[in-house]
């Protein structure tokens, strides 16, 4: 039972490793292509390029790993529906809330930037 578990497991790994080097090869035939029909007018050589990058976005979904990826991308979606977006009215407040410190801040720690500096050069003697 074990051995054709196996020789199962083998067969999927070797499948997905076929997958994924086709994957490969499309994409770098649809770049190739592009470049080869330099002499075509643009839109053609586009098309190659696209057909190539198509071909193998549908080769790699075929691999395991292409599959994990959709599975990946169909639950980020899920969860990104069970998000809760703030609203218009909470955005602003926030945004406004934000500019309001940042502009505190900024002036606290230019009014400890100048007293430091008049410390220091009292200290030192070389100012006014």
């Amino acid at each position: 039972m074990t051995e054709q578990t196996d020789n199962a497991v083998n067969r999927s790994a070797w499948l997905d490793t076929v997958w994924l080097v086709a994957a490969v090869l499309l994409l770098l035939g649809g770049l190739v292509a592009f470049y080869r029909l330099s002499a075509q007018p643009m839109p053609l050589r586009a098309l190659a390029m696209l057909l190539g990058f198509g071909l193998s976005v549908g080769a790699f979904a075929l691999s395991a790993p292409g599959r994990r990826v959709w599975q990946f991308a169909v639950g980020s979606r899920v969860e990104l529906r069970k998000m809760v977006w703030p609203t218009v009215a909470e955005t602003r407040t926030t945004t406004l809330v934000v500019f309001v410190f940042v502009l505190l801040l900024g002036v606290f720690f230019w009014v400890v930037d100048w007293l430091l500096a008049h410390g220091t050069r009292y200290l030192l003697g070389t100012g006014a």
